[in-house]
């Protein structure tokens, strides 16, 4: 009744994973060529390290899906024409501020206040003998305030080029509230909060005027956020989880 689609899901995966990676790559190796290139150049903003707090500005572009894990209802003959549940990565965007606290040379405590629109989909497969009944993509909207509070460790700071590492927590609580109590057996429900947890690296560019920062970042969530386990969406699922990743462009 079940085929778990490993090979497929890999190579979905893969392809996300390598096209992010292969943007931030393309910025480092260009920017590393401009500074051999201009290395007789005086460091831009020399002491912007110094500061004991900074902030600034970000965007993020983020492909994000379900994991999922199937509950024991799944296997009983009840869902026999049900095939498969299989989560889709979808596009999404956020956008946020950063406040920065220099804790020491070489590491800095930082908080990136953030609103996310996310958007997930799960395929529900269907067997029909008589191909009557096609597969149901149901989607599920959510827009999230965020508060990343994230511990960065930065390599030492070669011309206007600075390599780090980056991780933390990332509690968000959902803007729109709880949805309306007629659509309980209408949709997916999930709950109004989660929890992850955010590792990355990234590379900062100094400019006269202000600091770039390209940054690649993934989100495991560590909370199962399915609520309504009684409705035809959830019944078959016993728990649901995130997993994002994305692109962050900041700007300080």
């Amino acid at each position: 009744m079940q085929i778990a689609h490993i090979r497929n899901k890999r190579y979905l995966y893969g392809r996300k994973i390598v096209a992010l990676t292969a943007i931030v790559l393309c910025v480092c190796t260009q920017a590393l060529g401009q500074a051999q290139k201009t290395k007789w150049v005086k460091r831009n903003n020399p002491n912007y390290d110094n500061r004991k707090i900074t902030y600034g500005f970000l965007i993020g572009l983020h492909t994000t899906a379900y994991q999922i894990k199937y509950s024991e209802q799944f296997v009983t003959p009840a869902f026999d024409s049900l095939y498969a549940v299989s989560p889709l990565w979808s596009p999404g965007f956020s956008l946020g501020f950063i406040v920065n606290y220099r804790l020491e040379e070489l590491w800095d405590l930082r908080l990136t206040p953030k609103v996310a629109f996310y958007e997930h989909k799960l395929r529900y497969e269907i067997i029909d003998p008589q191909d009557k009944t096609p597969d149901e993509v149901h989607t599920v909207e959510t827009t999230m305030v965020e508060f990343p509070l994230l511990v960065k460790f930065k390599s030492e700071r070669r011309e206007n080029l600075r390599m780090y590492m980056i991780g933390g927590v990332k509690p968000a609580i959902e803007a729109s509230g709880k949805k309306d109590l007629e659509n309980v057996n209408t949709e997916l429900e999930i709950t109004g909060g989660n929890l992850s947890i955010d590792v990355g690296f990234g590379l900062d560019i100094y400019y006269p005027l202000f600091k770039f920062s390209p940054e690649l970042r993934f989100s495991r969530g560590m909370v199962d956020i399915l609520d309504n386990r009684a409705n035809k969406y959830g019944v078959a699922l016993d728990r649901v989880n995130t997993n994002t990743i994305t692109l962050y462009l900041l700007f300080q």
